[in-house]
């Protein structure tokens, strides 16, 4: 049975989530990799959700031909496929469910899913791509532990890979080889990789705080083994800068990176086998500007924050995107800030945000950092979701200190790990960290548009006080008029007639339309410096 792929789009909404009404306890998937076709066996075991009263398991799939389907061992023919879907009714409160399909990775011009090019395989699966690999609750609340055979020609392919850690590999007939691959944290389908190709492999190691090596590993095609010394660098960097800004150590004995010149994304951050587009892993000081070797340094710490921030604790569901694109962004700039210039970084930073995301919160395009509805995810990896993301984790930051923000984060890591959660859910363990009440704060997220500050000042020569008068106000955007004051910290320090600091940098939390602060024993009237 082969599957269509002409859909009519609906919208989707926030308000509409219901929880998954199967849950997955493992996954085991096997690829046999042909020359013309790809076969897929997925054996899946599903446990009804006790949070969810449908009995109907209703799995994505497309561009696929079934070969089979069974429950527990029997062949099973009670199913439905309709608009990319395939539909059990009543299928019972624990099963084995297997599915045994067949697919083409060389005609997959989508590059979602499994596809080749230039004769290596190579996957991408965020958001909505698993489904053109297999039958399957596509969705990211729906996280198990995966097991993972591969096999294909070892002239062709000596090189193949999958999330976690290699348990087997060997020698089959006809010149073929495979490979086994478990990992044991429970993700979402969104994180699955799968790389299969002729790759030549740059090894390092590093030294976890607790004492455990991890092996390191950069796969790129010949040619390209003599860039990879900085990126290497950069991870090993990035793997103990979080261990020791957030406490983070990596849990596997594995992580790999793959760069190929035909991935599309940019870069993404499946677990322990990050795969990037060339152009962000390769750098070499004969031919890559200061600017290439940041870039490459930000990146690889990106995709490999991920691994915490998106990976051990992920999003509920696409509308939480921020959730981890906005905490990850705000982390690697920190880890950027760190590694060279904290002033120059933080420009750079600002800059690209008031080029872009202010021009795209500007715009008919205007949308919040949680949207409330969307038709494409696709088209939600925006600025807005990035970087004003990240800004709002910054403020964040800035409201609770930097002791408050990593007890907050360390609540954040301990309380959902393994688990897929909301942005309210990140901005509560702010509150119960710090003891404040964060509920107005959480309108960043909810409200588009970038506000306004307008300020006055008042000196009082008698009282030798200085009063600054800020007022807030917020545009209106689609689907948005009559919005409410936001929670603004804003960082003022005060300035003598001559640029000398008499006042150091104090937070003023604007929470009012407009609000009054005063400050006290100013001998002469200063030069406020604000928003710093």
């Amino acid at each position: 049975m082969s599957l269509e792929t002409n859909v009519t789009p609906k919208t989707i909404y926030l308000k509409d989530y219901t929880p998954a009404p199967y849950k997955v306890a493992h996954v085991n998937l096997s690829f046999e990799l042909l020359e013309d076709k790809t076969i897929v066996q997925s054996e899946v075991q599903y446990i009804k959700n006790p949070d969810c009263e449908s009995t109907v398991l209703i799995l994505n799939g497309q561009d696929q031909t079934i070969l089979s389907v069974e429950i527990d061992n029997i062949p099973f023919h009670r199913y439905k496929v309709a608009d990319n879907k395939m539909t059990i009714a009543d299928a019972g409160d624990q099963f084995t469910l297997r599915i045994r399909s067949e697919i083409d990775p060389a005609s997959n011009t989508a590059l979602e899913g499994l596809y080749k090019s230039q004769g290596t395989y190579c996957t991408q699966c965020e958001a909505e791509g698993f489904r053109r690999i297999t039958f399957f609750q596509d969705r990211p609340d729906v996280l198990s532990t995966f097991t993972v055979r591969i096999e294909g020609d070892k002239s062709k392919y000596p090189v193949l890979l999958s999330n976690g850690n290699l348990i087997d590999s060997g020698e089959l007939a006809n010149g073929r080889h495979f490979t086994v691959w478990s990992d044991p944290f429970p993700k979402p389908c969104y994180l699955f990789a799968l790389v299969a190709g002729d790759l030549i492999r740059i090894e390092d190691s590093f030294k976890t705080m607790s004492g455990r090596r991890v092996d390191l590993h950069i796969y790129v095609r010949t040619g390209d083994e003599k860039q990879c010394d900085h990126a290497m660098q950069s991870l090993k960097k990035s793997m103990k800068w979080d261990e020791e800004k957030y406490g983070r150590e990596y849990e596997l004995d594995l992580f790999n990176i793959v760069a190929v010149s035909d991935f599309n994304m940019g870069a993404m951050e499946n677990t322990s086998l990050n795969i990037f587009n060339t152009a962000l892993v390769l750098a070499h000081q004969e031919t890559a500007t200061d600017s290439d070797f940041m870039s490459v340094e930000g990146v690889v710490a990106h995709e490999y924050f991920h691994n915490w921030t998106g990976n051990r604790v992920t999003c509920r569901d696409w509308f939480q995107l921020s959730l981890k694109e906005g905490f990850t962004v705000f982390r690697d700039q920190e880890f950027s800030a760190d590694m060279n210039s904290r002033a120059v970084q933080r420009i750079d930073d600002v800059n690209s945000l008031r080029r872009l995301q202010f021009s795209e919160d500007a715009s008919p395009l205007a949308h919040s950092v949680q949207p409330d509805q969307f038709i494409e995810i696709s088209n939600f990896y925006t600025k807005t979701v990035y970087e004003k993301g990240a800004e709002i984790i910054r403020m964040q930051h800035t409201l609770l200190g930097e002791e408050n923000f990593r007890k907050a984060t360390d609540l954040y890591f301990e309380r959902y790990d393994g688990h897929a959660v909301t942005c309210d859910d990140f901005v509560q363990c702010m509150a119960d960290a710090s003891e404040r009440d964060m509920s107005q704060f959480f309108l960043w997220y909810k409200q588009a548009g970038t506000p306004t500050l307008n300020i006055t000042s008042q000196y009082n020569t008698a009282q030798q006080t200085f009063t600054l008068t800020l007022k807030q106000s917020q545009p209106d955007t689609s689907g948005q008029t009559d919005k409410k004051p936001l929670h603004i910290p804003v960082a003022v320090g005060l300035l003598s007639q001559e640029g000398v600091e008499t006042h150091a940098t104090k937070i003023l939390e604007l929470t009012e339309r407009e609000q009054s602060f005063t400050f006290n024993h100013v001998k002469t009237r200063p030069v406020p410096s604000i928003l710093r």
